[in-house]
């Protein structure tokens, strides 16, 4: 099978890309993404009318990305928009070649509400046309997607794309502006889009009675979220957010990959003295806290108890004792652990524990979780030999 992506050095065509690539290299393992042994035919600006038409001979699926959103000159749209698209189905027309088409159209297509009268929509909604009436004469499957804003990795800030402007903007130190917060905004995330294009190649997509296609995941909010929620990344040190919204999630990884290079790394603040280290990696707002704990030879750390806090310890290097005893009891619970064989002890509410390194000459390496972060005005740890 030969799938043929235009505009595949744009936003959407490097993902689409990417995602196809893993697939036939057969690192995306999943059933849902199964596809027959296929080559990509990449056509973007570089790529000439003959390569075009060549593609087009003998390809089995179009993904048609390409268009113009930003021109110089107003009359670029239909240039772009509609007059590439021309060529493109002619060149499918000169080969007979009626394989199944996708096109790349936008909610600006509609022409209602703020959209009305817009070049950019007009243009679209012409190309729009053009496909359905060459699927009307040809046979050929058209599918047309209305896509809503996007973003992700990738998408290019100070462009068409507010969510990477902010991301972009607010990963560097500069400020963002927000004309009107209470604008409302329909998003697709790249990784849903990527997910709906493959279904659609596998001949499932998601269209509508309308005859439009569309992406089934996205999320309707406000422009002032959206750049609250962004801004909110900016100073969270260790913190992690609440990446149980599936919004915010994505918002986040999508600010990720506009920081610097310089800010991939950072230090960690070490609360050191003779017994060794403790180190805090990070923390969430529901989801606690991990740690790093390094004991001297010899050292034993511990000796306390909690009401409700309760911690796992997973030894990751050298090899220590963990004491377990419950408030009122004399009975000690031990557990031996080791480097060599990662296991998980549990701190229970009303237990005073302690680890002790057994070795005289290597330090002890901890990993802790704890539920919740430390609160030092409540720090619910009570001093107890175990």
């Amino acid at each position: 099978m030969k799938i043929l992506i235009t505009g595949a050095a744009g936003f959407v065509g490097r993902n689409l890309t990417a995602a196809l690539e893993e697939i036939r290299l057969g690192h995306d393992k999943r059933p849902d993404h199964a596809l027959p042994e296929f080559t990509v035919c990449q056509y973007d600006l570089n790529n000439t009318k003959e390569e075009l038409d060549a593609f087009c001979a003998d390809c089995d699926f179009v993904f048609h990305l390409a268009g113009v959103n930003r021109p110089k000159e107003e009359r670029e749209f239909r240039e772009g928009n509609v007059g590439f698209s021309c060529d493109l189905l002619d060149a499918l027309r000169r080969h007979g070649n009626t394989c199944p088409v996708m096109l790349s159209s936008s909610v600006q297509a509609s022409l209602a509400g703020r959209y009305a009268g817009s070049p950019y929509g007009q243009s679209k909604r012409d190309g729009e046309e053009l496909f359905f009436a060459y699927g009307r004469e040809t046979g050929a499957r058209t599918m047309v997607y209305r896509f809503p804003n996007l973003f992700g990795k990738w998408c290019r800030p100070n462009y068409n794309s507010a969510i990477a402007t902010f991301c972009h903007n607010t990963a560097n130190g500069l400020p963002i502006q927000v004309n009107d917060p209470s604008v409302q905004m329909d998003i697709c995330y790249i990784d849903d889009v990527v997910e709906e294009l493959i279904r659609a190649l596998r001949g499932a997509p998601t269209c509508g009675e309308d005859g439009y296609c569309r992406v089934p995941v996205h999320h309707e909010t406000t422009l002032g979220h959206i750049a609250e929620t962004i801004l909110s990344f900016r100073d969270l040190g260790l913190e992690v957010p609440d990446l149980s919204d599936p919004l915010t999630k994505k918002l986040y990884a999508t600010y990720l990959t506009y920081l610097p290079a310089e800010k991939f790394c950072y230090d960690l603040s070490m609360n050191c003295d003779a017994r060794g280290s403790f180190t805090e990696l990070l923390r969430t707002p529901d989801r606690g806290q991990v740690s790093v704990n390094i004991s001297r030879p010899g050292i034993t750390k511990g000796n306390h108890w909690h009401h409700t806090k309760h911690e796992k310890f997973i030894v990751v290097k050298g090899e220590g004792l963990i004491q377990l005893r419950r408030l009122g009891s004399d009975e000690i619970v031990e557990f031996r652990v080791s480097g060599e064989k990662l296991q998980v002890v549990e701190m229970i509410p009303g237990y005073t524990h302690n680890i002790v390194n057994l070795s005289e000459t290597e330090d002890l390496v901890t990993v802790m979780w704890a539920n919740e972060p430390f609160d030092p005005a409540r720090p619910d740890t009570f001093f107890l030999q175990v």
